[in-house]
């Protein structure tokens, strides 16, 4: 470390705080917090365990993924100071009698690949090596797949070092002291040491992680609520010098845990909330302009960038998001920390927009393929059938609706509905549910008059159990349909392309265009979307775009054998 600077924090701050680094006002936040802990007489500033942790991570710890792998852990400033910043600060505790680690709880937010996870499995491996005897530490996440994404980098690391691995040894419950090789030897890395490092999924933390001293959460962003997360701090509550850790990227939750905590973070940063304990460590955008307008800014989320994150990397996600709504959500919620509340508009009116029309009789004979948003009993329906020629898609559909619910619509609905009703583009109901069986009516109306056989029929799974079995009953050939992300996401974005190439030809049914116009979509943190309401819109309906995205579902996964069977009907 170059003079004049005292500590890898200090020099961390004052290069910020000169601009030679960039970095979003949160962050300047709690370095105002930071300086005034340097000016509390009742605080000490000591670096020796950070920095017994940082030689650690730099001389035993190596990489173990391309492009890095095999190669020494060397941390960026930035890095360092975090480290700093956790390790550093001491204050007396009345109960237990002496100086210990000022911060307990940390948040630490910064954009996707700048190195999280592997910097906090890192100090966890040193914290095994570093800190007390007997030192049990857990890697949890939402689930035991993200978990055990940090356990075997933990592992990896132990593994690419000769020293560490030989005072260690990995079973499948996770990694201990003592070397099975050398079984009698004493002392703190032998077996008398009963410390480990172990994996779980949050969800099952109040079952295996009841007594802990180290706890790292990865991916809060993706939590409803607390229930995963209180066991493992609960479990921390008997040390003197617990350690608990939230690495995350922003996510897609709405009103889920991570935004709880964002907002006490802020509270904490704006000093309207005494967390005294609580180190809040983001890298965030100051605001979304900025990104569009100088890529310099994009530091503020991303402080690995051009040493872990390559600068070409980001560049192509932010071109690509300037024509891709889906990329654009994912990239300023996930690479600049930009939370995405809102669902998202999905199409544009010229997306939507279609002036070609068919006759039914084009098809008599063909194959189709079904699809039923059936939806609650007391609201709208739709069902649909999709034909294919030339390469292109045509769909007729039929809506369905109770009687007693055209009333409570706006009288601007109300009107459509009585006129959609007059063309008989929607069938009504008597009373306050839909009656199922004028749906299973029209899918054998077009089968008696144009001979337009069903493949399949998609349903969502929602659907009442006693109208799937009378359409089997009548030879219908049900699929069930999940309505998660991984089921429509890629149906959903083929819709999507077909609309804008005019490859779908829905005969300009209104209330296809009305549906389609209500429609927003969702996107998780796989980059997978769903269609959701247009926010503010929770009367509209949706019901008919939700068939559409069923029968390109069924479409995608038969599409060779039903395009055999439509080459061969001719």
């Amino acid at each position: 470390m170059s003079a004049p600077y005292a500590s890898f924090l200090h020099e961390y701050i004052a290069k910020c705080k000169a601009g030679e680094i960039i970095v979003g006002q949160e962050l300047q936040q709690m370095f105002d917090i930071l300086e005034e802990n340097l000016r509390d007489p009742d605080i000490q500033f000591d670096t020796a365990d950070a920095h017994k942790r940082i030689k650690l991570i730099e001389t035993k710890c190596k990489h173990y993924e391309a492009p890095f792998s095999g190669k020494p852990f060397l941390l960026e400033l930035f890095q360092k100071a975090f480290i700093e910043a956790i390790y550093s600060f001491k204050i007396f505790d009345d109960e237990i009698g002496r100086m210990v680690r000022l911060y307990q709880d940390i948040l630490y937010l910064v954009g996707r690949k700048n190195g999280k996870t592997p910097l906090v499995s890192a100090l966890i491996l040193a914290e095994f090596f570093c800190g007390p005897e007997g030192l049990k530490a857990l890697c949890s996440s939402n689930d035991y797949e993200q978990a055990d994404l940090m356990f075997q980098a933990i592992n990896s690391m132990r593994e690419e070092s000769k020293s560490l691995e030989r005072k260690t040894r990995k079973n499948i419950k996770g990694i201990y002291f003592g070397n099975p090789k050398k079984p009698t030897h004493t002392g703190k890395f032998s077996y008398r040491n009963k410390g480990s490092i172990r994996k779980i999924s949050a969800k099952t933390g109040a079952k295996e992680g009841r007594n802990i001293g180290v706890g790292a959460v990865d991916e809060v962003h993706e939590m409803k609520d607390n229930t995963s997360t209180m066991p493992i701090r609960q479990a921390l509550s008997t040390q003197d010098e617990p350690l608990y850790i939230e690495l995350t990227t922003e996510g897609f939750t709405n009103e889920g845990y991570l935004d709880g905590r964002m907002r006490e973070a802020r509270q904490v940063l704006n000093r309207e909330l005494d967390r005294r304990r609580w180190l809040v460590w983001m890298y965030t955008q100051d605001n979304e302009q900025e990104i569009w307008r100088d890529e310099k800014t994009w530091t503020k989320s991303n402080p690995g960038l051009g040493s872990i994150k390559k600068w070409s990397f980001l560049r192509r996600m932010v071109e690509e998001s300037k024509t891709n709504q889906e990329m654009r959500a994912f990239v300023l919620s996930k690479d600049f920390n930009i939370k995405q509340n809102n669902a998202a508009a999905w199409l544009m009116d010229q997306d939507i927009a279609s002036e070609d029309v068919f006759d039914i009789e084009l098809f008599r004979g063909a194959f189709a393929i079904g699809g039923v948003d059936l939806s609650k009993s007391g609201d709208l329906a739709c069902a649909r059938a999709l034909m294919m020629k030339d390469g292109k898609k045509f769909t007729c559909q039929q809506y369905f609706v109770p009687a007693s619910k055209i009333p409570t619509l706006s009288k601007d609905d109300r009107e459509k509905f009585e006129k959609w009703t007059a063309l008989d583009l929607v069938t009504i109901s008597d009373g306050n549910e839909n009656d199922f069986r004028h749906v299973t009516a029209w899918f054998v109306r077009l089968f008696k008059d144009y001979n337009i056989r069903f493949y399949k029929v998609g349903y969502d799974k929602w659907s009442a159990t006693y109208w799937v079995k009378e359409m089997e009953e009548y030879g219908f050939d049900m699929v069930r349909i999940s309505q998660e992300y991984g089921s429509l996401s890629e149906p959903m974005k083929l819709v999507k392309a077909d609309l804008q190439s005019k490859l779908i030809n829905y005969n300009q049914h209104p209330m296809d265009r009305w549906c389609l116009e209500n429609t927003a979509f969702e996107i998780n943190s796989k980059m997978e979307i769903r269609p959701v309401k247009v926010q503010g819109k929770d009367e509209k309906k949706i019901d008919g775009t939700v068939t559409l995205i069923f029968v390109y579902k069924v479409y995608i996964d038969n599409r060779t054998e039903f395009l055999d069977l439509v080459k061969r009907a001719g």
